[in-house]
């Protein structure tokens, strides 16, 4: 049977990919540069196809609260928003996390600090991945480089969540969230059934009956002993996740130098080693899918058979400090990206290799 295949964009993908999912809701509030998630469910009407509730909450805290409720009842549920909408967001994600409750989280970066720029960037890296909000916590991120990964994480993250019940962030920005690609379908899923909500979440606030008791979420605890005792659970949960890192490496075998890049930056990246092959270069690409959990042994792997790495990303410097912890310090790791919405480009990269690595 030919696969479906459709030109979309980026968020259109996210939104298509979520109803043929199976989710049950989508609760969220209109920002740029993600705007067409919503607008997208709502014009495919999905509560007519499969029974998906869409709506357009009175503000991203009302929405991130809607989440916490739907996905109290072991629901599939998810919202998105851009910068600083996910700031809003922040004390209801806490919450989430604290409670151990599955959903599925879409960021569109924007440029900032503040409201910035509808620009595309990748400044919000230290806000997913080392917990936005308070407490001591870790989401399972994503980073999509393609239209195509934007439509795979849904299900990817759905599945991720419930496994260890937490919520999933999907990283992209305005680039991916705004350009058009080609993408396969998959084809449509139903949504759970309660018996299968019952089956599948058995922690979730689905009723007492006689063989089953009634279940209490809360982050709430009191008393400072089983607090910590639940903090020990968290993270022994967090180490877990480690066994699920995803991560993409190119021409790596031969590299004596590496750029190392996820989403929109990796794509630039790709093109980038390709010039500087073609000067004599040798680089390779190591591009982490999942930054949290993030792929240290992979990068430790290379720190003693190269020469240097670059971060390159479209902020002032972050994810190159998980790069210098992952690969402890045992060969040089310098920054160059782009700030304020401005896209490098593969020549600029070059050129910073060769000034920040090669002859530095």
């Amino acid at each position: 049977m030919a696969k479906e295949l459709r030109l979309m964009k980026g968020n259109e993908a996210i939104a298509e990919a979520a109803i043929r999912a199976g989710a049950d809701g989508y609760f969220g509030y209109p920002i740029t540069p993600q705007s067409e998630v919503l607008e997208y469910l709502m014009a495919q009407k999905p509560y007519e196809r499969t029974g998906m509730v869409v709506l357009q909450a009175e503000s991203e805290v009302a929405a991130i609260n809607m989440v916490y409720g739907g996905a109290a009842c072991g629901k599939k549920v998810m919202t998105s928003s851009s910068s600083p909408g996910i700031s809003l967001k922040q004390e209801g994600i806490s919450y989430m996390a604290g409670a151990e409750l599955p959903c599925l989280i879409l960021n569109v970066v924007r440029g900032g600090p503040g409201l910035g720029t509808i620009q595309p960037s990748q400044s919000d890296y230290n806000q997913s991945v080392k917990g936005g909000g308070h407490g001591d916590y870790k989401l399972v991120v994503l980073a999509p480089a393609s239209v195509q990964e934007m439509y795979d994480f849904v299900e990817k993250g759905f599945a991720l969540s419930f496994k260890y019940r937490t919520p999933c962030l999907v990283l992209a920005d305005g680039i991916i969230g705004q350009m058009m690609e080609k993408v396969e379908l998959s084809d449509e899923k139903p949504r759970w059934t309660q018996e299968e909500v019952i089956k599948n979440s058995p922690w979730a606030t689905t009723g007492k009956t006689a063989n089953r008791e009634r279940n209490i979420i809360t982050s709430l605890n009191l008393e400072s002993s089983v607090q910590e005792e639940h903090n020990i659970h968290l993270q022994k949960k967090y180490k877990k996740m480690e066994e699920d890192v995803m991560c993409e490496e190119l021409n790596c075998d031969d590299a004596e130098y590496l750029f190392v890049a996820f989403g929109s930056a990796s794509r630039i990246c790709q093109k980038a080693m390709d010039v500087a092959r073609a000067k004599g270069i040798k680089v390779g690409l190591v591009r982490p899918i999942t930054l949290s959990p993030f792929p240290n042994k992979i990068l430790r792997k290379y720190a003693d058979k190269v020469k240097g790495m670059l971060s390159v990303e479209m902020n002032a410097g972050q994810m190159v400090e998980d790069i210098r912890l992952a690969t402890q310090f045992r060969t040089k790791v310098e920054h160059f990206g782009r700030m304020g919405g401005i896209i490098p480009t593969p020549s600029e990269v070059v050129q910073a290799l060769e000034q920040k690595i090669i002859g530095g």
